[in-house]
């Protein structure tokens, strides 16, 4: 019976990301998002990636990559995010019904993004700086940058943890933990079945929630090359490093999931894994089924396995439907 197992390792790096009621795969050519809809059925929708920003030069280029993997969580998979709360919630179909893709669901992602950046850049300077003034410690500027990574790190462990309590934050975590299992099978060479799937772990070491903190670690260092300047120019310069923050946390993220073999690099990872935890939930059957069908139409889009293989038929049941591009 033919499965889909591979015979040899994988040389591109998939990667995902949980969505309302389901998951979104990316490979190199294609993004596939695979949503549960009220009445049960998986919904499917697919598209081409960008050549010029996952394939071109931009790409290849260390540091300057990672950008594409900010354009990758704040372009694509905001509108993932926006497509399957429309699915979820029934929208599709019905014109009553309030659609997350026009203003609404734009104006809550901007509001979102300045509240992250002012909650968990610009609230951990005013902090340290308070700090700073407070335990004298005017000519120390790597311990108060230090203490400004430690008021991040806090601020993001207790915003996490808080928001995973709410119940559909739980269920979004639970498809979290689905995606990574459904990528730790298909990089071991397992056979994609919600069954097998189940056993792989709920960690993985290219995880957003990973990059966050080696950004935490990262800023940390280069904030500290900057000393303490007045207020203001300390807020302008964290808005303006973002990019090369991400960057150089991207790159470092890449290296260690290239050599998870070296004790040495499993050492080091133990936190970023430690805090996926906080992330990720242990998904039932259901929400494995969905995070297989994403991935399986970004593998037959790529031909990496085909579409007629026996495997694919318990997928069949899904259907396409569009999701608007927007900007």
């Amino acid at each position: 019976m033919a499965d889909d197992k591979q015979a040899a390792p994988k040389q591109f790096s998939y990667g995902g990301q949980a969505v309302i009621e389901g998951v979104m795969m990316r490979g190199a050519h294609s993004a596939a998002i695979a949503v549960r809809d009220p009445n049960g059925k998986i919904v499917v929708h697919e598209q081409p990636l960008n050549a010029a920003l996952y394939r071109g030069r931009i790409s290849k280029t260390p540091f300057v990559r990672g950008l594409v993997g900010l354009w990758d969580a704040l372009g694509l998979g905001t509108r993932a995010l926006m497509w399957s709360a429309d699915v979820a919630l029934g929208v599709e179909g019905d014109k009553e019904k309030v659609s997350f893709n026009g203003p609404l669901g734009w104006g809550t992602i901007a509001f979102s993004l300045l509240l992250s950046i002012g909650l968990f850049f610009l609230l951990p300077t005013a902090a340290a700086t308070g700090l700073e003034s407070l335990l004298g410690l005017d000519d120390q500027s790597f311990v108060v940058n230090l203490l400004e990574g430690v008021v991040r790190l806090a601020l993001i462990v207790a915003y996490v943890w808080a928001i995973g309590r709410l119940p559909d934050v739980k269920r979004l975590f639970g498809y979290h933990g689905a995606e990574h299992k459904t990528i730790n099978a298909y990089e071991a060479g397992a056979e994609l079945t919600p069954e097998v799937v189940a056993q792989y772990p709920i960690e993985h070491p290219r995880c957003g929630t990973a990059f966050l903190l080696t950004v935490v670690f990262v800023s940390v260092l280069i904030f500290a090359l900057l000393g303490r300047p007045p207020l203001i120019l300390l807020f302008v310069s964290r808005i303006l490093l973002i990019p090369v923050v991400a960057g150089i946390a991207y790159e470092i993220i890449r290296f260690t999931a290239k050599n998870m073999h070296n004790p040495i690099v499993r050492a080091i990872i133990i936190p970023n894994l430690m805090l996926q935890h906080l992330t990720t939930n242990q998904p039932d059957l259901s929400m494995i089924e969905v995070a297989i069908v994403a991935f399986k139409r970004v593998l037959v889009s790529e031909k990496v396995i085909a579409a007629e293989e026996p495997a694919l038929r318990a997928d069949e049941a899904a259907v396409t439907t569009p999701m608007p591009v927007g900007d």
